[in-house]
C-alpha cells in the first residue's frame, strides 16, 4: 500500500526505521526529510519514502540532445556552454559546462579539435555523461555545428558541401557540420 502526503523541503516525513530515503528526500540522524515540494509517497511494499514533484528541475541526463557554444578549444578537448535541452523550454537547473574530447566529436579521425570546432560555433550535442562533470559527443550525423559565424567578420557562416564558407571573405574552413546545419530553430 502506498500513502500520499503533500509535504515541503524540510519536512521530517519518516524514521530510518521503518523507511530509507529515495528520491527527493534525505536522511539524517535516523530520520527521513523531504528535499523538494511536492507529494510524499510512503512505499511499504519497497520500504521507502519519495518525494514526488509536480516540477521537477530541469536536470542534463545521459542521452539528452542539447544545444551548446563553444568555448575554449584545446588540441585534445574543447568546452562548450550547454544553453537549451531539446524538446523543453524550461532552463536548465543543472551544471551547464561541458567538455567534448577530440575522440567523441567526430566518426572519422580526429586529431586537433581546431580543425571540426571554433570557438562560438553553436553546436548540438547528445550528452554521453554527467558526473563528475558534463561530458558531450558530435559523432552522429544530427550532431554538430549548427550555426557558426566568420572568425574575421562575424559574417553568418553558408555550408558548401562538408566546409563551411564566408561569402563576405570569401574563405572556406572545415568543421564538424550537423546535417541540417542553417535550418535549425532553437
Amino acid at each position: 500500500m502506498t500513502k500520499k502526503i503533500e509535504v515541503f523541503p524540510g519536512d521530517e516525513v519518516a524514521v530510518e526505521e521503518e523507511y530509507l530515503a529515495s528520491d527527493g528526500t534525505f536522511a539524517s540522524d535516523g530520520k527521513v526529510y523531504a528535499s523538494q515540494i511536492g507529494v510524499l509517497e510512503l512505499d511499504d511494499d519497497e520500504c521507502v519514502a519519495r518525494v514526488i514533484s509536480p516540477n521537477p528541475p530541469n536536470i542534463l541526463q545521459i542521452g539528452d540532445i542539447v544545444y551548446a557554444i563553444v568555448g575554449e578549444i584545446r588540441k585534445t578537448m574543447a568546452t562548450a556552454q550547454v544553453i537549451a535541452k531539446e524538446g523543453t523550454e524550461r532552463e536548465l537547473g543543472s551544471d551547464t559546462n561541458g567538455t567534448i574530447h577530440v575522440s567523441k566529436i567526430s566518426q572519422g579521425y580526429t586529431d586537433d579539435v581546431s580543425k571540426e570546432l571554433r570557438k562560438g560555433d553553436l553546436i548540438r550535442a547528445r550528452v554521453i555523461g554527467v558526473k563528475p562533470s558534463v561530458q558531450l559527443t558530435t559523432k552522429e550525423d544530427h550532431l554538430g555545428v549548427v550555426r557558426s559565424l566568420c572568425g574575421t567578420c562575424k559574417t553568418e557562416l553558408i555550408r558548401r558541401g562538408k566546409n563551411l564558407y564566408c561569402p563576405e571573405c570569401e574563405r572556406s574552413m572545415p568543421r564538424k557540420l550537423a546535417d541540417d546545419y542553417g535550418d535549425v530553430k532553437l
